[in-house]
């Protein structure tokens, strides 16, 4: 059986096809500048890059394109292969704790969470919208970013601000990454060797979270009531002081928006280092001598450190540390800089093992006294798994 996941953004498609019998990505890609002049994609299967320039309008142009050259590329003989398709989906609110099978009314309430992700949620409207316009009678999923994290305490996920906030416009803490956090939790025990664990998961990528898991279940999480929150990322800021947005908005006469989009994609890294988003340029700047590379590295580092820290006090101690994602799987050198950092915790570095990129490894040494690893995420195939359980239901 083969099933599609799909990630759709307001001017891209994701998309990773699957045989469900093997668990194996037999064709994945990328359609670009979708709605936009120069729109191409990029289709890999059996080792090889296919890349082409096509006019792509809008989504269900897309997903057009998608399905006919699956055809041409001899990926699948006939759309009847395609069995089903999971949508990622950015926001369940508290309502959605699962995934579940895409439904109008389901449709009709993701809609309603638009102002909680309005850059997120019409982005995935219009992917599930072009799939159904061109698979009308294929089943479809939808995997929401926000449902492993609905198992948290309220206490972790309220607020200290007027208890009316919550109740009249559900502000609390969500979290996000939530299907990446739940693949990885999945592989600990086989990592572990235990069902029963105490995990602080790092996922580390342009957008960074990190999460506290025991025995499979979200305690906290560092993303809150939208993802510009915890730590420090490429674009985004992570934690600040919010009086600092009235104080920049009369000194620079900007409006919440503008100063939203700040915080929002010319902070983090970029923001520090008025250099760069991309840890890769950063690091290259490090070992260039550029002070403000440095100061934004070592900044990242110690925000991922002190929500570690609070997480291994949450837990009352933590048996595991999982790496994941692009920044998380691949950067040797601040996984070595945060593990040092928690030394006084009994953290050891296997410095050879950590050289590894990309690839599942445990990185910690053997008398460490909490065993690390990295473990690259792959939420396309837990959306997939999850679109077949429920169309088999």
């Amino acid at each position: 059986m083969k099933i599609m996941s799909i990630n759709a953004g307001s001017s891209s498609l994701k998309f990773s096809l699957f045989e469900m019998d093997t668990k194996t990505c037999i064709a994945s890609g990328y359609f670009e500048r979708v709605t936009l002049d120069g729109s191409f994609y990029t289709i890999k299967y059996n080792g090889e890059k296919i890349k082409e320039e096509v006019d792509m309008p809008n989504h269900t142009v897309a997903v057009e394109v998608l399905l006919d050259r699956l055809i041409s590329l001899g990926i699948i003989k006939n759309l009847e292969e395609i069995e089903g398709v999971g949508h990622r989906l950015a926001h369940g609110g508290d309502k959605y704790k699962t995934s579940a099978l895409i439904t109008d009314q389901l449709m009709e309430d993701f809609k309603g969470y638009t102002e909680l992700a309005p850059l997120h949620v019409p982005a995935n409207i219009l992917g599930v919208e072009a799939v159904k316009k061109v698979l009308p009678n294929v089943p479809m999923v939808g995997v929401f970013d926000t449902a492993f994290h609905q198992t948290l305490d309220k206490i972790k996920y309220i607020y200290p601000v007027p208890y009316e906030w919550y109740r009249n416009y559900g502000i609390r803490k969500y979290g996000f990454h939530g299907t990446s956090y739940r693949y990885i939790s999945k592989q600990i025990p086989r990592l572990f060797g235990k069902d029963k664990y105490k995990a602080i998961i790092c996922h580390l990528g342009s957008g960074a979270s990190i999460a506290a898991v025991k025995d499979g279940v979200c305690i906290d999480t560092s993303m809150g009531f939208t993802p510009v929150v915890g730590v420090m990322m490429g674009t985004r800021s992570g934690d600040i002081d919010p009086s600092i947005l009235p104080f920049i908005m009369e000194k620079e006469g900007k409006s919440i928006d503008e100063v939203m989009n700040d915080l929002n994609k010319k902070s983090g890294f970029l923001g520090l280092s008025e250099y760069a988003s991309d840890f890769r340029d950063i690091y290259q700047g490090v070992q260039d001598g550029n002070e403000q590379c440095k100061l934004a590295f070592d900044k990242f580092v110690q925000t991922v450190v002190n929500y570690i820290a609070t997480y291994y006090v949450e837990l009352g101690g933590a048996d595991v540390i999982c790496f994941t994602a692009g920044l998380g799987e691949n950067a040797s050198e601040a996984r070595e800089a945060i593990m040092e950092k928690l030394s006084c915790l009994g953290v050891k570095l296997d410095s050879k093992a950590n050289q590894v990129r990309g690839e599942e490894i445990k990185i910690s040494s053997e008398d460490s006294s909490i065993m690390c690893f990295v473990v690259p995420t792959n939420e396309e195939l837990m959306i997939a798994e999850d679109t077949l359980s429920l169309i088999g239901e």
